[in-house]
């Protein structure tokens, strides 16, 4: 009976608008980790090609917590949310992924990147910088990146003139400086400093 490790990241954690995302993944003993890297540190066609070949071969969920809600409990608590969401998922999948890549597993352990450890039911612990370190917190890296990055550019065709699409709400001088010109859009994190 294996012990199955459950990667958890987000993305999203410093833009000034629109949701933060989390990825939960489990990958097969058999999964080619050479196209896993800190989703920081891929081009965004390599991470695309990657959340492909992870959502087709691993056991993976998504959590996306609004920017509604992150101004209400606030980002490192949006963050783990999200992060609780994203393995709620995975969770829901895994019995049916196991069985079919022939696992048998009698316990799964998470491991997040980061200082705070998400609400799973099951034992996790936190590392700092762990999405460049272990494959499946690389993979969850991904899946959340490429879910957000995927969110911001849907949002730029309903807001064109803020630019989402581009830099996909981090605070760079052009977000900032349509912000006091037009205002904030409608999915600006109204907590955050301008």
């Amino acid at each position: 009976m294996d012990i199955l490790i459950c990667g958890l990241d987000e993305a999203g954690r410093g833009p000034l608008a629109g949701p933060v995302t989390a990825g939960a993944v489990v990958l097969p003993a058999d999964f080619p980790l050479e196209i896993l890297n800190d989703s920081k540190k891929l081009s965004a066609k390599k991470r695309e090609a990657a959340e492909k070949i992870i959502k087709e071969r691993a056991c993976w969920g998504v959590g996306i917590v609004d920017h509604v809600t992150i101004d209400r409990i606030n980002i490192l608590q949006a963050s783990l949310l999200a992060m609780k969401l994203a393995y709620g998922m995975m969770a829901l999948k895994l019995p049916e992924w196991a069985a079919a890549h022939g696992i048998s597993y009698g316990s799964i352990q998470a491991l997040a990147d980061g200082t705070f450890s998400p609400a799973v039911p099951c034992q996790c612990r936190c590392e700092p910088k762990a999405d460049g370190t272990y494959p499946s917190v690389m993979a969850a890296s991904i899946i959340a990146k490429t879910c957000r990055d995927a969110i911001m550019i849907e949002m730029d065709k309903k807001y064109p003139q803020y630019g989402y699409a581009k830099h996909k709400g981090y605070p760079t001088a052009a977000h900032m400086k349509v912000c006091r010109e037009l205002g904030p859009s409608p999915i600006q994190r109204l907590t955050f400093n301008y």
